[in-house]
């Protein structure tokens, strides 16, 4: 029998979701979120390494939920920099440990640009970053669909790193959905179909609102990877308007009939697809007082 798989937004840490997602004071952001989610992707990570002693912190907030793992992104200076040098990737596993040692971390991922293709060159630098990190389960999400190659999956399987399956705009040689699981982990991330959200985007645009027959769609793919996954994380990458949570949230319904609460201004924002997601029972009441 499949595992539910793990459901949640990528970050959290917006301004633009205070009031909205959460209050603008009071309880920290992962309290909140994880009596909602069951994981979330550490988004930071991909601009500076994480401090082990926040990392502790963040590790307390979640403990409401036993089943929550974070994952988190490798920074981009290995990733799209290309730099491997000691030091610095020894202080970025030093901010990881605390949650490998906890139980807390479900994977972590390798975010490539586009520009990343399927050469022997980058191949080689595939493995020696995987070699580097090979401490932690390591997923890699590629944007350019020469990865789907059966060599360059074979790598994925030799190498024992996951393939993260993705949801993108469509655009030239584009990675397009799909549903592959090359090591226990099952990974998804879904950034939405914003056209101005491609490598040749000035500014990426994460303002995208996935309709129901769409995610019906991945929860489809995403029931296929969890029959023989371990574990199974679906992210939600589309941060702008606080859609991810929207979104996560009715993907969380669909798939394992679980309809947490969503914030009250999160529902007056989305009426129609929030229409399902209030703490009903103690509106009715306050409603029956009131009259």
């Amino acid at each position: 029998m499949a595992i539910s798989p793990r459901i949640g937004p990528a970050g959290w840490a917006y301004p633009h979701w205070r009031g909205v997602v959460y209050p603008n004071a009071g309880a920290h952001p992962l309290e909140i979120l994880s009596t909602q989610f069951d994981s979330i992707e550490v988004n930071s990570s991909f601009y500076q390494p994480l401090k082990p002693e926040i990392v502790k912190l963040w590790i307390r907030k979640v403990e409401g939920n036993p089943r929550f793992q974070f994952t988190a992104k490798l920074h981009q200076r290995f990733t799209h920099a290309r730099i491997l040098e000691d030091a610095e990737v020894q202080t970025f596993k030093d901010g990881l440990r605390p949650l490998l040692r906890a139980g807390k971390l479900g994977a972590v991922l390798m975010q490539f640009p586009w520009a990343f293709r399927f050469t022997a060159e980058n191949r080689e630098f595939f493995i020696k970053l995987r070699r580097a990190f090979s401490e932690f389960p390591l997923v890699a999400e590629m944007r350019h669909s020469s990865w789907m190659a059966e060599e360059a999956v074979g790598t994925f399987l030799d190498y024992r790193v996951g393939f993260c399956n993705i949801d993108q705009p469509e655009y030239m040689r584009a990675m397009p959905p799909t549903a592959f699981l090359t090591t226990g982990v099952g990974y998804v991330r879904l950034h939405g179909r914003n056209p101005k959200n491609t490598p040749n985007a000035k500014s990426p645009q994460h303002d995208y609102l996935y309709s129901e027959a769409e995610l019906a769609e991945w929860a489809q793919r995403i029931e296929r990877i969890g029959r023989y996954a371990d574990s199974t994380f679906v992210i939600f990458n589309n941060d702008g308007g606080a859609k991810s949570v929207v979104n996560a949230l009715q993907l969380q319904a669909m798939m394992s009939g679980l309809r947490n609460p969503a914030p009250l201004e999160l529902r007056r924002r989305y009426p129609v697809e929030l229409e399902h997601f209030g703490p009903q029972r103690a509106e009715q009441q306050c409603l029956f007082t009131a009259a």
